[in-house]
């Protein structure tokens, strides 16, 4: 069984120590998606949400939460972003939005929770946007889809389920 690095060896939580590792490039891709109504799917693929552009504002919400991710996630290392940045898609047949974060940094540690963490952010932005109209969404699925750089290399969704 693997050892938990959060964990120091009397079982405290603590940051886990970087200081000797080499700075390398690191990539995470996360994604999720939203399920609504056809209405509250139709407002925000015509643009016409009462309170403005939904993906638009939850594209800024994404990144921005992505960026704060040492603020929210207990020991987790602020990092330096060489890139972050939200994309959607909409399914009309389930009435659902899809959502996919990129991180990338040049740095010691992962990126993956920056990568989770803007994915969830965007899709909670698309629910406070339109839950005038449907308080029933569902946002479900999210997920790491890929991670690489450090020393655990590269892991693809598509080929560790």
């Amino acid at each position: 069984m693997e050892k938990l690095s959060h964990l120091d060896k009397n079982g405290a939580a603590v940051m886990v120590d970087v200081t000797d590792k080499a700075v390398t490039h690191r990539e995470a891709v996360a994604s999720g998606r939203i399920l609504m109504s056809e209405n509250a799917f139709n407002i925000v693929i015509n643009g016409s949400a009462p309170k403005g552009d939904v993906l638009s504002a939850a594209r800024i919400a994404g990144i921005m939460a992505a960026k704060r991710t040492s603020d929210i996630i207990p020991l987790c290392h602020p990092l330096p972003f060489t890139k972050c940045s939200i994309e959607f898609t909409a399914d009309k047949k389930t009435h659902s939005i899809n959502a996919r974060c990129t991180a990338k940094v040049d740095g010691k540690t992962g990126i993956e929770m920056e990568a989770l963490t803007g994915v969830s952010a965007a899709l909670l932005t698309i629910y406070d946007m339109c839950k005038a109209v449907d308080r029933s969404m569902v946002i479900t699925d999210v997920q790491l889809e890929y991670k690489a750089g450090g020393k655990s290399g590269v892991f693809r969704r598509d080929e560790n389920v």
